[in-house]
């Protein structure tokens, strides 16, 4: 599929929830073919628009940074195999050979007494956390099974929930309409209109010297970073060294940037982030809503503490969604089964159904990594809030289906695929739309919380 000359719909959407100037959506031009076309709901639709209003934000501020404007007629180009390559990327990994991990034995729909239900096990806490919620006498996909058959699907929701697990009953209708994403211009000392005091930058690589403090996990927050790192950025991702990140994910996201581990409950590595934090320019966080406001590391807290930061924070549900669902962890294979999607996406004999990719994640990413541009293009100071609910909301409310199939007939994969050295050995690995990195990730947790020089 090409479109050329015209206005996509989708980007057009995108581009001015991110506020950006309805004339320049004109500049992208979107050819080749993906295959996210399949099923009831927009899912090409979505993920171009979501890489091209990334590539919009990234040349402005290219632009700004190189002392023009913002209004460069030059076209921008858009691969729809490199995008639907990329929308599934941790499908195409392979380490050293071996196909990853993706969904773990008890992660998965399961029938209830009344409905089904959606569980999310990949994190051994979490698997834990349902075995003992439910009372399995052993971590075995029938046990689960047998248990959820004689509860209720809700039951199995809030009993899972209430002992630190995850599992979500299938709804039948659409959630609540949700933002795609919300800005708030904070107040500090660089004012709007002055991102040109970040200097120029390379060609290609309008986020350089920028540094990202990445406090995210899974893929959504990581694909917004990896892709600012390709895009230039500095970007350190820090962890608690008590909650692992699974090899394989860390695989696949962690292109494009390094890797430390500090415990801020230990004075010393505390100490350290605030020296990190002091140097930031951009601090983006993945966690549940209240989760980092118990450290004092709230986006609020961080936007007076220093006025010219961008804040971008990420959650599952929004922070608009009814109470008690704004403050629980979501990923997007239960945002997909609380929001309605599973069952807009069941089969013939009414099992629920999935999108043909993670694309609540991987959209939400690009479209956050194009809203830190955008802040830092006019100046910085801001906080910005997206969620995978809001992209969702989206997909099922505000995009249309552009028709037919999209071109997928003539969609291969493998000129976006590359072999690449990494701290896990080999990587067979999707590029991204805007390129390729430089080189493989490290492994999680084994590089030094230092920012490099500028």
């Amino acid at each position: 599929m090409t479109i050329g000359g015209e206005r996509d719909f989708g980007t057009a959407q995108a581009w001015e929830a991110l506020g950006g100037a309805p004339d320049l959506v004109e500049r992208v031009r979107y050819t080749g073919s993906g295959n996210l076309g399949e099923g009831p709901l927009p899912v090409g639709e979505l993920a171009r628009a979501t890489v091209g209003a990334c590539a919009l934000a990234a040349g402005e501020l290219g632009a700004v940074r190189a002392g023009g404007t913002t209004g460069d007629p030059s076209p921008l180009v858009v691969d729809e195999g490199a995008v639907a390559t990329a929308f599934v990327s941790e499908r195409h990994l392979r380490v050293s050979g071996r196909a990853p991990v993706t969904f773990a034995p008890l992660s998965g729909f399961w029938p209830a007494a009344d409905g089904w239900v959606r569980t999310h096990a990949n994190y051994p806490h979490h698997e834990a956390a349902l075995v003992r919620a439910l009372g399995l006498r052993s971590p075995e996909p029938e046990a689960l099974r047998a248990a959820v058959a004689g509860r209720t699907a809700v039951e199995v929701q809030e009993l899972a929930y209430a002992a630190g697990g995850l599992a979500v009953a299938v709804a039948e209708r659409y959630g609540d309409p949700q933002p795609l994403v919300e800005t708030v211009r904070t107040t500090g000392e660089r004012e709007p209109g002055r991102g040109r005091a970040l200097g120029e930058a390379p060609p290609g690589r309008p986020v350089a010297g920028v540094r990202v403090l990445d406090l995210t996990r899974v893929i959504a927050g990581p694909v917004a970073t990896r892709t600012l790192g390709l895009l230039g950025a500095d970007v350190l991702r820090i962890d608690t060294p008590g909650l692992p990140e699974a090899d394989d994910a860390y695989a696949d996201t962690g292109f494009g940037k390094r890797s430390a581990l500090l415990d801020l409950a230990r004075a010393g590595d505390r100490e350290v982030f605030e020296g990190l934090l002091a140097e930031a320019d951009v601090v983006v966080t993945g966690y549940r809503p209240g989760a980092l406001e118990r450290h004092g590391l709230g986006a609020r807290e961080l936007s007076e503490r220093r006025p010219g930061l961008v804040v971008a924070e990420l959650c599952a549900w929004g922070r608009r969604a009814p109470e008690p669902w704004a403050g629980r962890r979501g990923f997007d294979s239960l945002v997909q089964a609380g929001y309605g999607i599973a069952a807009a996406c069941a089969g013939p004999d009414g099992t629920p159904g999935v999108l043909p990719a993670q694309a609540l994640d991987h959209g939400t990413g690009y479209l956050l990594a194009a809203g830190v541009m955008r802040a830092l293009a006019g100046g910085g100071g801001c906080r910005l809030r997206f969620s995978l609910a809001g992209t969702g909301s989206w997909l099922v409310r505000g995009l249309a289906p552009a028709g037919g199939d999209g071109g997928a007939a003539a969609y291969s994969a493998e000129p976006w695929l590359r072999e690449t050295g990494s701290g896990y050995g080999v990587l067979r690995h999707a590029v991204s739309p805007f390129g390729e990195w430089a080189g493989g990730p490290s492994r999680w947790g084994t590089d030094r919380a230092v920012w490099l020089p500028r």
